[in-house]
């Protein structure tokens, strides 16, 4: 996010990390990186260096009425599982430090979620490819270790139910009796894209649900997932190679972590398979694939449906929407 929200300001953020892990804040400095979190470099009276990350929990629902408490139990369970997996000897999980109440992150003004963690000396990657074959195995290492994890690592995590967040807003973008023009500058805009590429995104939707069918009927293979495998989500340390921003964990079939994680050769399929002893399914391979995509437009869909002003990250989100709506109005059926 490259703005600090309004609606916590410094003095709420530094009386809330002193309430909950007794912390005197020295200094709060906001980074304005990655994207869907707020995130602040700290420092304590003691010189101690914390990461601390905000959630806007209207922004972690899975559809427009869902409750903010729901939102916040989800990332909750996600959270607990990178504490317990890193609790089970997972060095390379960054994990949050948990507050004082024994939770790994706490609820603040009630529409965030507020978690701190160790601040990481490390090379930062961008989301994207991965840059090289040896940051690609290195990673792959840690999701095998993941899926091959203890079962107390996923005492608290939740199970993939396969919905896709906020596909209520996409369906509603299909109806122009369902236009909210007045909720920004991108509002109309965003329907219109939508409908005039409705075509292609319906036959998404539909492979899609088929291919969920197939997943629900080998529940046997589920493991613990990270969720979000992607250069963004790793760190090289002088320790090795560090998974990050666990808020999507949960457990589900190993292709949710393995889909980004392959070349395009296949060899990442089969080094899983050799360490594993499980190989990776075509079909649900492509079921994540096909969500990624069509949760990048639900979200987005949400996103300009409620009440926006055009800020910087309105601007930058719009610009990814458009770009990936055309090119999937581009796809072959």
């Amino acid at each position: 996010m490259l703005t600090p929200p309004d609606r916590l300001p410094g003095a709420a953020l530094a009386a809330a990390l002193r309430r909950w892990w007794g912390m005197a804040v020295a200094s709060a400095v906001y980074r304005p990186v990655g994207w869907g979190s707020h995130h602040w470099a700290v420092t304590d009276a003691a010189g101690s260096r914390w990461f601390v990350t905000a959630d806007e929990l209207e922004n972690k629902r899975m559809s427009e009425h869902e409750p903010l408490d729901t939102a916040f139990g989800r990332l909750r369970a996600a959270l607990a599982a990178a504490t317990d997996l890193r609790a089970s000897g997972a060095g390379f999980v960054v994990a949050p430090v948990r507050a004082g109440n024994g939770e790994p992150i706490v609820r603040v003004n009630d529409a965030f979620g507020l978690a701190v963690y160790p601040f990481i000396d490390g090379q930062s990657f961008d989301w994207g490819e991965f840059p090289s074959s040896g940051h690609r195995l290195g990673v792959l290492r840690l999701v095998e270790a993941v899926h091959t994890a203890p079962a107390t690592a996923s005492r608290h995590a939740l199970a993939d139910d396969f919905a896709v967040p906020h596909v209520d807003a996409l369906e509603a973008a299909f109806d122009p009796a369902r236009d909210v023009a007045e909720a920004g500058p991108y509002a109309l805009r965003t329907s219109l894209l939508i409908r005039r590429n409705a075509a292609p995104i319906r036959d998404l939707l539909d492979r899609y649900n088929g291919l969920v069918s197939r997943a629900r009927s080998r529940p046997g293979r589920a493991v613990l997932t990270h969720g979000e495998i992607h250069p963004g989500n790793t760190m090289l340390s002088a320790e090795g190679w560090l998974l990050i921003d666990w808020d999507t964990a949960g457990v589900a079939p190993p292709e949710r972590d393995l889909w980004r994680l392959d070349p395009g050769d296949g060899s990442v399929f089969g080094a899983y398979a050799r360490a594993t002893g499980v190989t990776p399914l075509p079909d649900l391979l492509d079921l994540y694939r096909l969500r990624w995509d069509i949760a990048d437009v639900a979200v987005d869909a949400s996103r300009f449906r409620r009440p926006h002003a055009g800020t910087p990250e309105d601007d930058q989100a719009w610009g990814f929407l458009a770009c990936l709506v055309e090119r999937l109005g581009q796809q072959p059926s």
